[in-house]
């Protein structure tokens, strides 16, 4: 009888060794660059999963693309920045929550001789039409990311079109890649500050020679998308992962992200939950 009861165990633990561990859901976070360049999803991400039992699959693109994503069923969350866009994707039914999340602002970098004197310039509109007075070079994202947006915003403000022009290039490309070929070219662009100051510590030459102006203010806002989109969205992740981000504990983490490297924080936090406890 005790061998068989022993023979019974020992067929347990085997079996028990061969299971296979449950697998561990993933949830694809579309977001912009901004946030992967700067480095706050280094941050983010392992704090989330190190709370939670999901892996987190990052996609780091423009906002429109992020969007797209969103739209077509191949993410289950997003994080992005422009929320005339953002508006819309929500009012096709596209997303069921969006929340606030943070901020940081646009910045206007160039070279340090400034050829377009920028710097003489009354606002950040006029700065765009002294660089097409002076026909100086222009690095454009060109990917229809929330920055490109905030730029062919800019241009049109200024009554202008600079598509076509010799002197306007579009890249295509990320924050960050589109900083270090306006470096090479010793142009102008449009960033944000924290990609800027992440790029800066690499040698990057560039300047900073417009910010604070009206209009230059970057919000950022997490999306769940809607389950009607695809039937294999983790809905439920989705919202578990923007309660968190809007949580008091996250914008506080957020609020620090910078301050010991830069002197001061990439992002500032901006969620309802934090403004209902830092209100004055």
């Amino acid at each position: 009888m005790l061998k068989r009861v022993w023979t019974i165990i020992f067929a347990i633990i085997i079996l028990s060794a061969c299971q296979t561990p449950p697998e561990v859901p993933h949830l694809r976070l579309a977001t912009t660059t901004s946030t992967q360049d700067s480095g706050l999803l280094d941050m983010l991400i392992p704090a989330f999963e190190k709370e939670h039992p999901v892996k987190v699959d990052v996609i780091a693109v423009g906002t429109g693309q992020a969007l797209k994503l969103g739209e077509d069923g191949n993410a289950d969350v997003l994080l992005v920045h422009d929320r005339a866009r953002e508006d819309a994707f929500m009012a096709a039914g596209y997303g069921i929550r969006r929340e606030e999340v943070m901020y940081n602002d646009f910045i206007l970098v160039g070279p340090a001789e400034d050829p377009a004197g920028v710097l003489q310039a009354a606002s950040v509109v006029e700065a765009f039409q002294r660089i097409a007075q002076r026909k100086a070079p222009f690095i454009s994202r060109g990917d229809s990311s929330g920055t490109h947006w905030r730029e062919l915003s800019l241009w049109k403000q200024a009554g202008l079109d600079p598509q076509g022009e010799d002197w306007y290039f579009s890249a295509g490309q990320g924050m960050g890649e589109v900083l270090t070929l306006a470096d090479e070219k010793s142009a102008y662009t449009l960033s944000d500050r924290a990609t800027f100051l992440r790029r800066q510590q690499n040698g990057l030459k560039l300047v900073i020679l417009r910010e604070k102006d009206e209009g230059l203010l970057n919000p950022y806002g997490v999306i769940v998308v809607s389950p009607t989109r695809a039937s294999n969205l983790q809905v439920e992740w989705a919202e578990k992962f923007a309660d968190w981000i809007i949580s008091v504990p996250v914008q506080q983490m957020i609020a620090q992200f910078g301050v010991d490297e830069f002197g001061q924080p990439l992002f500032f936090p901006n969620s309802r939950l934090w403004r209902e406890q830092n209100q004055p």
